[in-house]
């Protein structure tokens, strides 16, 4: 029997047209997770230097036997899990993409059936999905070495509020990067702001650790990240002031990055 004779009798039945948005959009947040694992330098970027971190920033502050407010492994572990959403969000995202325009793989997307939003929407899917193996593999170090973190509802809630606003800042912020600059100049670019940010965003260590300039810190995206995450994951405190600084820079980037951004 013909195709045609299948066709007519109601078999096969052509249904020509683009897939729903919500499946499209599902499946380019699996291909883009597939290709941050798949990348060597995403995944250093992404569990290995945090990682590195926490563990050195303890042995560190045990060796020197230094007198904190908190023991080392409650104050260094929410901001270890900030740096990897920075590191993920940021980092990672703007050097992808600015390769993926580089070599026209945006231009070709972006004349798919998967409009340029869901392009977008996918890219932050692939995100949080990364993210939160992040949270699952360096929440179990920290308590593998001794992590005590204050579970209050005003705190978790704060805590996942914070991670998803930090998010879409970062995000933001990287794709402003990425849809400006060269590839090359994005990736030196993306680089030195992470590590300047390690160094002195108070991102992993308090804003207190930075003397007068402290203050001033906790309106960066880093400072107002790893603060959000003391506050609730350390003082079970619901981050409000933090999260409305991570918004309002979350804001600022979305603004700034439809008004720059080019796909070529």
């Amino acid at each position: 029997m013909s195709s045609e004779e299948l066709t007519a009798r109601g078999v096969f039945t052509p249904a020509p047209g683009a897939a729903p948005l919500t499946r499209m959009v599902a499946a380019q947040a699996r291909m883009e997770t597939r290709l941050l694992l798949r990348n060597g330098e995403q995944v250093l970027l992404a569990v290995v230097i945090p990682l590195v971190v926490l563990v050195g920033g303890i042995l560190a502050a045990r060796g020197f036997d230094l007198s904190l407010s908190h023991p080392p492994v409650d104050l260094l572990t929410p901001g270890v899990l900030a740096l990897a959403v920075m590191s993920t969000s940021f980092t990672s995202l703007a050097i992808a993409t600015g390769f993926e325009r580089r070599y026209g793989v945006l231009k070709r997307l972006g004349s798919s059936p998967l409009p340029r939003s869901g392009l977008l929407a996918g890219k932050v899917g692939a995100l949080l999905v990364v993210e939160a193996a992040q949270l699952v593999v360096l929440g179990g170090a920290g308590l593998a070495l001794g992590w005590s973190p204050a579970v209050t509802f005003p705190g978790v809630a704060g805590a996942v509020l914070v991670v998803l606003a930090g998010t879409a800042a970062f995000a933001s912020l990287g794709l402003l990067l990425a849809g400006t600059l060269r590839a090359e100049a994005t990736l030196a670019a993306a680089n030195l702001v992470y590590l300047l940010m390690l160094a002195g965003g108070a991102v992993v260590l308090p804003a207190s650790s930075y003397g007068g300039v402290g203050a001033a810190l906790t309106w960066l995206p880093s400072g107002a990240l790893g603060e959000g995450l003391r506050d609730a994951l350390i003082d079970g405190v619901f981050p409000g002031v933090h999260l409305l600084v991570l918004v309002l820079w979350a804001g600022l980037g979305t603004f700034l990055t439809a008004r720059t951004f080019r796909w070529e």
